[in-house]
């Protein structure tokens, strides 16, 4: 009787973890060991503040929901060892951006890896995303750019209306 219970709990718990999957953008795994209640609060609170979900999901549970997820974990280096996840729903780089500054700060943990767009990272790539400007940034240097042009263009009008208007007068 015991043996069906926990059955069921674990296909819930892995039915859970790939509806997670599916709604993330990002996934980044890390290796938690070696932090402290207060620190892992502090991580959590930081996360949630972000829109960042933290979970600390049994490899094989994962392994499995990723399967469900249509992703091959498999033998994947992020599935090896204690592993805590951080699911990002909003910004892909928020997850490894809000874990790279907690490290250096920290000194503790480490990326394993991660899972974009179904496709598993190692960690020097989810370094590399930690990286990234947020999307409010990016989209801020994008009309930036797309506003250059314009606005040289509209100061160089400018000028020749000038010289006109000093040649006459």
């Amino acid at each position: 009787m015991a043996n069906v219970q926990n059955i069921e709990r674990k296909a819930e718990q892995v039915a859970l973890a790939a509806e997670k999957i599916k709604k993330a953008q990002s996934i980044v795994a890390f290796d938690y060991r070696g932090i402290s209640v207060a620190e892992d609060t502090e991580l959590r609170a930081e996360m949630r503040k972000a829109g960042v979900e933290y979970a600390v999901i049994k490899n094989h549970i994962m392994e499995r929901a990723c399967e469900m997820a249509g992703i091959d974990a498999k033998d994947a280096q992020i599935l090896k060892g204690p592993s805590a996840f951080a699911f990002g729903y909003d910004d892909v780089a928020a997850p490894a951006r809000i874990l790279k500054a907690f490290i250096k700060k920290a000194k503790k943990c480490e990326f394993k890896g991660g899972i974009v767009e179904k496709n598993i990272l190692n960690a020097a790539q989810i370094e590399a995303i930690a990286d990234l400007p947020s999307r409010e940034v990016m989209i801020a240097r994008m009309l930036g750019s797309m506003m250059s042009p314009i606005s040289k263009f509209a100061i160089a009008l400018n000028e020749i209306a000038k010289k006109q208007g000093g040649a006459e007068a």
